[in-house]
């Protein structure tokens, strides 16, 4: 165990050691060599783990990010090939099934659309062929999808199991692979200045995507199948369909031979309801949980059942319209003047019936431009429960000009 516990500390000592070659400058091939010898006998889930510790102790993301073009030079040149059972792979509907005919739909579009006019636009300059270089760069950006179901899907289990470092390395490598095909599509959108360098950044960017293509096979797949349970790869194909898929689509349900959603619960952190938890279709709350995040949320919210009666309003720190838990109970119609009853019970009715889904006002309040809105609730079958209110002053997002995103 010592001995196996030196070796490991040793490896993570000159993964270190290598880390920082790359950042002072050298290249793939000049650490790739060394890099071979240290990982010979180690699966990708070992490494993995290294690097994990490495973010642990306070290496930047951004650090360990350089790896990742060496891991895909060394794997493909050297290192045995590690695999969990081929049947998850194999079985139509599993997540790594899908992913991996994703992976060949993409494969194809490469080899069939892109490079033909690629080298046909290098060679000849044809206009129609930047044209269809254009499109093809378009259809490839649906890789979007195939990145955010591993992102928002497979990601969020691995990090359950302390696996983070390669969820967040790869994360920032499907990032920087989103922006260089976007960089493409305006390149060829526009009239191109220089075809010969036009060309170039597109073939870069299908290399990464092809290297991207590697990793996820050779690393993220085999380590997924290794840690996650049958259940939890139920769940990711039940809430694929809500991201989308890219050149490929499922056709048939995977059945796994046998799942236990219930067991599964305490260890992924879901809380069996009668616990003081409220269980829903996508997550658990205590009510205290519940009733500070709705207090929390930035509008008022007043919910009337489908015979009319006042349920529930939130109670934010700004209030737009005054509300006091007398109304809970009460007629709808009974909280707004007789001059106005009419118009209310005709929005309900609209709503109820289904000739709308909603009903929008807006009108200025002093300094405040209040936004006034009110939906249908309706249940899964289409069944009317009840209208939601749904008021906020909206006055500082009519003034929003230009950009401010996440990065910044």
């Amino acid at each position: 165990m010592s001995e196996y516990i030196n070796n490991r500390e040793y490896r993570q000592k000159v993964l270190r050691e290598l880390i920082m070659e790359l950042h002072d400058g050298k290249t793939v091939d000049e650490v790739k060599v060394r890099f071979e010898k240290l990982i010979e006998g180690v699966s990708p889930t070992e490494i993995s783990a290294m690097e994990n510790a490495l973010i642990r102790e306070g290496m930047p993301v951004s650090e360990v990010q350089r790896l990742c073009d060496v891991h895909a030079a060394v794997f493909k040149g050297s290192i045995e090939e590690i695999h969990q059972s081929n049947d998850p792979r194999e079985i139509p509907g599993h997540p790594v099934h899908t992913f991996l005919l994703e992976n060949r739909a993409i494969e194809r579009h490469i080899r069939k659309k892109l490079q033909p006019e690629l080298d046909r636009y290098d060679k000849e300059g044809k206009e129609d062929a930047k044209q269809e270089i254009y499109d093809g760069l378009r259809k490839l950006l649906e890789i979007d999808k195939h990145y955010s179901r591993k992102e928002n899907l497979l990601f969020p289990y691995l990090e359950k199991y302390e696996i983070t470092a390669p969820p967040k390395v790869m994360w920032g490598v499907d990032d920087e692979i989103r922006d260089a095909i976007k960089e493409c599509i305006t390149i060829f959108q526009d009239e191109v200045t220089n075809p010969t360098e036009a060309v170039q950044k597109v073939e870069a960017a299908i290399n990464r995507v092809e290297e991207m293509i590697f990793k996820e096979e050779n690393i993220l797949f085999p380590m997924a199948l290794e840690t996650l349970a049958e259940d939890e790869w139920l769940r990711i194909a039940k809430e694929s369909k809500e991201i989308g898929f890219c050149m490929y689509e499922p056709t048939k349900e995977w059945k796994p031979v046998r799942v236990n959603l219930e067991e599964k619960a305490k260890a992924q952190g879901e809380k069996p309801a009668g616990d003081g938890y409220i269980q829903f279709e996508t997550g658990n709350m205590t009510k205290e949980e519940l009733e500070a995040m709705l207090n929390t949320l930035p509008v008022d919210i007043t919910f009337v059942d489908k015979e009319g009666i006042v349920k529930y309003f939130s109670q934010g720190q700004e209030r737009i319209f005054a509300r006091t838990k007398a109304v809970i109970g009460r007629q709808v119609q009974n909280c707004h003047p007789p001059a106005s009853m009419h118009i209310v019970e005709e929005i309900v009715e609209d709503l109820k019936s289904g000739k709308k889904d909603h009903e929008d006002f807006w009108i200025q309040m002093g300094d405040r431009f209040v936004h006034i809105r009110y939906f249908a609730v309706r249940s899964k079958e289409g069944e009317f429960l009840g209208v939601l209110e749904f008021t906020q002053n909206v006055t500082e997002i009519r003034n929003l000009t230009g950009e401010k995103r996440l990065v910044n």
